[in-house]
C-alpha cells in the first residue's frame, strides 16, 4: 500500500435498479506524517457494505487490524441498517498503553481484543476523528488552539482575559503539531445524503422505536437548559425552573451536574456541547481565587461557573464566565470532586465518540497532570485514600462525611484509572504514572481490606479486641464493638454486603452511601465477589434504598440527636430529606450502569419503570423526601437537570447495554500483584497483602 501525505477517500454507490457509478471523492488535507486511503463501496437492496475508513497515524501510533466483518442491508427508504456483525482485534497502541477506537461499532471501546455479536445493535460507528464533519482543533498545539475563535477570548469576572495555564512537566512531549484537518467535499449530486451520513458524522444511525411522550418531554427540556458562551453549547445549568423567583446558584453550570447531560448528549452523538465544556472548564483550572486571602492547590477544577455579560464602551457587552471555587458556596468549602468528575468524563467522550486526540493535546495533558499531582501530593495522612472536609463532594453540606468518605475514594480511585489510561508516557510523565499506578494498588486494597462489611464482618468487629498496640493488631483502627449501631443488626442480610460511608481512627461511618458502592461497581474498586454482594444487598433493601423513587442518598437518615450535633441542626438536611436520607433520580444512570456490568439488567429496567411513571408528572424534582420517598422534597427545585438528564441516559443504556461497556471498567488484575507496603521493604515484618488477597479475593 502506497502511504501519500494528501490522501483521497472513495466512495462508490451501486444502485441495484440502475447501471450508474456515481464516484465522490472526499480530499482530506493536513499536514500529519503519514494518511492511508481508503474506500467505500455502498450497494442498494440487498447488498453488502464494506468500509475500510482512512486513519490519521502519528509518529507514536500503531495501527493492527487482524480481520474486520460487516454486514448491512437497505430499507425501503434506503436507510442502512446493520446486521450483526463481528469486529476482531482493531486497536490502537500509544507507546505502552491500549486504547481502543469506536469505529464501526458501538461495543467497541475495550482495550483488548474481542468478539462481538449484536442482535440489538441500534447504531453503527464508521468515523473515529479522522472522518468527521467536525475534526477542527483537534490539534495538540497549544497556539493552534488559542487561535480558535472559540477560545481566543476566554474572560472571567472583571473582564480579565484569561490565558491557557500549561505548565511543562513534560521533559520531552514529542507530539507531532498539526494544523486543522480540512474536509471538502466534492462533486456529490445524485447521491442521497444518506449515503454519506457515515463520512460527514459520527456515527451511522439505525431507525430506532419512537420516543415516548415523557422522553420527547425530557429531551426538550434538556435543550432548553443548554447555556451558550460565544455563540456555542457549553453546558446546562442545574435547574431551569420557571417559577422560581430564587434560583440562588442553580442557574449555573455545575462539573458533577453536567456529567448526565454529557453522557446523555455523547450516546445520542452530539458530542460538540461536550468538547466545548471540558476546554471551557479546563480554561478556568488555573484562575485563582482566594477565601480570606488563601488559594486553592494549583490545578483545583471550579465547582461551577456562569455566563454573565460584561459592559463595555458604546453600549456593547461582552460574556464573561465566572467560575466558583466554593468561595460563594455555602460552607466556603472547595470541591474535591469536580476534577475527578471532569477527568471521568473526558475518559468517557473519547470512548464514545472516538475523539482521543483531544485527550492527547498538550494542555488537556497538563490538566491531567495537575489534578493528579494535587491528589497524590504528600501529607500528613499515612492512609492511601484522600482525606478532605465535609461538603467536598455531592452532599455539599455538613453531614458528618469529613475524613476518607466513600463517594471521595471512587471517584479517586476511578480517576486514577482514567489518567493511567489517558496519560501519554514519556521520560515527564513516568513519575507520575508510577505514582498513579501505587496508589491504586494501596488504595484497592484498603477499601476492599478495611471498609468492607457483611454479616461474617459485623460480627468479627463485634467480637473486637482494643487497645491493642503491636504490628500484629486485628483490630488496626481501635474500633470500639459498641460503635456497631442497633439498627445494623438487624438491617443487613445474610446473603449480601457493602462498603461503609468512612474510616477513621475510633470510627466507623456504617451508614449505606449509594454513590459511593455504586461507583466501586462500576470502577472495579470492590472485588467481583463484593460487587455484586451490593447488588444483592440493594435488591434485599429495596423497600429501603428504592421505595417509591430510586435512589436513597444514603441509609438510614440521622435523627433526633445525631441530626442536631452532626448536620449542625441544618433545616434543610431534616431527616429522609436531601441529603439526610433523601431519593435522588439522578443517581439511576450510575445504578443501571452498576447493574448492566453486573448483568443485572433486570434491577436497572425495574427502578427506570418505577422512576418514568412519576418524574414528568412531579415535574422532574431534584430530590424526594420521606422514608420510602413518596413526597416531593420540600425545598426541591423543579425542572432539575441532572434529573432529566440521568434519566435519558438511564434509558439510553437499557435500550443499548453494549454502550456501557464503555463507561465501566473489569477488574485490573496487574494491580493486585502491585504491593507499596513499606514494611515488606523494612524487614519489620512480612506484608500482610497476600494473606489478605486470599479472604477478600475471587
Amino acid at each position: 500500500m502506497q502511504v501519500q501525505s494528501n490522501s483521497s477517500l472513495s466512495v462508490v454507490v451501486v444502485h441495484s435498479n440502475s447501471s450508474f457509478l456515481v464516484m465522490n471523492t472526499i480530499n482530506l488535507l493536513g499536514n500529519s506524517t503519514m494518511k492511508l486511503s481508503g474506500r467505500f463501496l455502498i450497494t442498494r437492496g440487498n447488498a453488502s457494505f464494506s468500509a475500510f475508513p482512512p486513519i490519521k497515524h502519528h509518529n507514536r501510533h500503531n495501527l493492527s487490524i487482524n480481520s474486520l466483518t460487516l454486514g448491512f442491508s437497505f430499507d425501503r427508504s434506503n436507510r442502512m441498517q446493520a446486521y450483526p456483525f463481528k469486529i476482531s482485534g482493531f486497536q490502537r497502541m500509544f507507546k505502552n498503553t491500549q486504547k481502543s477506537s469506536p469505529v464501526f461499532s458501538r461495543s467497541f471501546g475495550h482495550s483488548r481484543p474481542f468478539n462481538v455479536v449484536s442482535e440489538k445493535s441500534r447504531g453503527l460507528y464508521v468515523s473515529a476523528s479522522s472522518v468527521a464533519s467536525k475534526v477542527s482543533n483537534y490539534s495538540t498545539s497549544v497556539e493552534t488552539r488559542v487561535n480558535d475563535a472559540n477560545f481566543e477570548r476566554i474572560y472571567v469576572q472583571n473582564g480579565i482575559n484569561v490565558k491557557p495555564y500549561v505548565e511543562r512537566i513534560d521533559k520531552d512531549e514529542n507530539i507531532v503539531r498539526e494544523q486543522e484537518s480540512i474536509i471538502e467535499v466534492n462533486n456529490y449530486e445524485g447521491v442521497h445524503e444518506d449515503d454519506l451520513e457515515g463520512v460527514n458524522g459520527l456515527k451511522v444511525e439505525n431507525p430506532r422505536r419512537d420516543e415516548t411522550d415523557i422522553e420527547k418531554e425530557a429531551w426538550r427540556l434538556l435543550q432548553e437548559a443548554v447555556v451558550t458562551y460565544c455563540g456555542s453549547p457549553i453546558g446546562t445549568v442545574a435547574a431551569n425552573d420557571p417559577g422560581d423567583k430564587q434560583p440562588l446558584n442553580y442557574d449555573q453550570v455545575f462539573i458533577r451536574d453536567f456529567v448526565p447531560s454529557a453522557l446523555a448528549f455523547l450516546l445520542k452523538g452530539e458530542g460538540e456541547i461536550v468538547r466545548n465544556f471540558l476546554l471551557h472548564t479546563l480554561q478556568l483550572q488555573s484562575w485563582e481565587k482566594t477565601v480570606d486571602c488563601y488559594s486553592p492547590g494549583q490545578g483545583l477544577m471550579p465547582a461551577s461557573f456562569k455566563v454573565r455579560s460584561v459592559p463595555l464602551d458604546c453600549n456593547k457587552f461582552e460574556e464573561v464566565l465566572d467560575p466558583d471555587f466554593g468561595e460563594s458556596a455555602i460552607g466556603r468549602v472547595a470541591p474535591v470532586d469536580s476534577g475527578l468528575w471532569w477527568i471521568i468524563l473526558l475518559r468517557a467522550y473519547g470512548k464514545i465518540t472516538g475523539d482521543y486526540a483531544l485527550q492527547e493535546r498538550v494542555d488537556v495533558q497538563t490538566g491531567i497532570k495537575l489534578i493528579m499531582n494535587l491528589c497524590l501530593a504528600d501529607g500528613f495522612d499515612m492512609f492511601p485514600s484522600l482525606l478532605v472536609t465535609d461538603g467536598s463532594c455531592m452532599i455539599d453540606r455538613r453531614m458528618g462525611i469529613h475524613g476518607h468518605p466513600l463517594e471521595i475514594q471512587a471517584l479517586f480511585y476511578t480517576a486514577l484509572r482514567c489518567s493511567r489510561e489517558m496519560l501519554a508516557v514519556n521520560d515527564g510523565s513516568n513519575n507520575l504514572v508510577r505514582a498513579i499506578n501505587n496508589r491504586l494498588s494501596a488504595l484497592s486494597f484498603h477499601i476492599r481490606e478495611y471498609y468492607w462489611v457483611d454479616m461474617k464482618k459485623v460480627n468479627e468487629i463485634y467480637r473486637y479486641k482494643t487497645e491493642e498496640y503491636s504490628m500484629d493488631a486485628i483490630n488496626k483502627f481501635n474500633i470500639y464493638p459498641e460503635q456497631i449501631p442497633s439498627w445494623l443488626m438487624d438491617w443487613i442480610p445474610e446473603e449480601g454486603g457493602y462498603l461503609i460511608g468512612n474510616l477513621q481512627p475510633a470510627h466507623m461511618d456504617f451508614r449505606f452511601f449509594t454513590l459511593g458502592n455504586l461507583w466501586s461497581i462500576v470502577s472495579s474498586l470492590g472485588t467481583p465477589r463484593q460487587n455484586e454482594a451490593i447488588l444483592n444487598l440493594i435488591e434485599a433493601k429495596w423497600d429501603d434504598l428504592v421505595g417509591h423513587m430510586p435512589l436513597k442518598i444514603c441509609y438510614p437518615a440521622l435523627e433526633g440527636e445525631d441530626w442536631r450535633i452532626i448536620t449542625g441542626s441544618d433545616p434543610k438536611n431534616t431527616s429522609w430529606s436531601y441529603h439526610n436520607g433523601g431519593s435522588w433520580p439522578t443517581l439511576l444512570w450510575q445504578f443501571t450502569l452498576a447493574c448492566i456490568k453486573m448483568g443485572r439488567l433486570e434491577l436497572a429496567k425495574k427502578a427506570v419503570a418505577m422512576a418514568e411513571k412519576r418524574l414528568s408528572v412531579d415535574r422532574w424534582p431534584e430530590y424526594y423526601d420521606t422514608r420510602t420517598g413518596k413526597f416531593i422534597g420540600k425545598q426541591s427545585r423543579l425542572f432539575q437537570t441532572w434529573t432529566i438528564a440521568g434519566f435519558l441516559t438511564s434509558k439510553m443504556l437499557v435500550e443499548n447495554p453494549e454502550m456501557a461497556s464503555l463507561l465501566f471498567w473489569e477488574e485490573d488484575y496487574e494491580l493486585l500483584e502491585i504491593c507499596v507496603c513499606a514494611l515488606s521493604k523494612s524487614g519489620r515484618k512480612k506484608c500482610s497483602r497476600g494473606a489478605a488477597k486470599s479472604q477478600i479475593l475471587v
